[in-house]
C-alpha cells in the first residue's frame, strides 16, 4: 500500500513537472516570436531605420576587473528622425549610454557600453537590446570575449 502510494505521488511529481517545462517552453517561444516579429517589416515612406556598422563586437582576452568601453556606431538610414527609447544590457555589469536627441535621416549616431568584469570569467556574451521607433523597434547588440582570472 505505502509503495503504492509513493509511485502515484512520484508519477504526480514528474508528470507537474513536465508540464511547467512545457509552460516554460511556451512561454520562451512566444517572447521570441514577438521580439522578431518586426524582422521582416518593412519601413514606411516616414519611418527611422537604424544601420548598425556592426552588432557584435569582440574585446577579446581580458584579465578579470578589467573594464572595457565600446560604442556601436549607426545611421539613420530611414526617412523620419530616429528616437532610442531605451537600451538595456542582460546584466547589471554592462552599462549602454543612448543619445538624447533624435537622430534626423542621414545622420550617425552611437551607443556607448560600458563593461565591467570584475566578479566575471570565462567566455562572456552580454546582449544589449535597443528599443527605438526604427523597423525594426527592437535590436539586439551583443558584446563578448574572454575573461581570464587574476593572477
Amino acid at each position: 500500500m505505502k509503495k503504492t502510494l509513493l509511485l502515484a505521488l512520484a508519477a504526480l511529481t514528474f508528470a507537474s513537472c513536465q508540464q511547467n517545462k512545457s509552460s516554460e517552453t511556451e512561454a520562451a517561444t512566444t517572447v521570441a516570436s514577438d521580439s522578431s516579429s518586426n524582422v521582416g517589416a518593412v519601413a514606411g515612406a516616414g519611418d527611422a531605420v537604424i544601420a548598425f556598422e556592426t552588432a557584435n563586437y569582440n574585446f577579446g582576452k581580458i584579465t578579470q576587473g578589467e573594464k572595457v568601453s565600446y560604442s556601436y556606431k549607426f545611421t539613420n538610414t530611414g526617412k523620419g528622425p530616429l528616437i532610442i527609447t531605451n537600451a538595456e544590457a542582460s546584466c547589471g555589469c554592462t552599462v549602454p549610454e543612448v543619445p538624447k536627441e533624435p537622430i534626423k535621416p542621414g545622420e550617425d549616431g552611437e551607443i556607448k557600453v560600458v563593461f565591467n568584469s570584475d566578479g566575471k570569467i570565462g567566455l562572456q556574451d552580454k546582449v544589449i537590446t535597443v528599443t527605438s521607433n526604427a523597423v525594426p523597434s527592437v535590436t539586439a547588440l551583443h558584446l563578448t570575449g574572454e575573461i581570464k582570472e587574476r593572477q
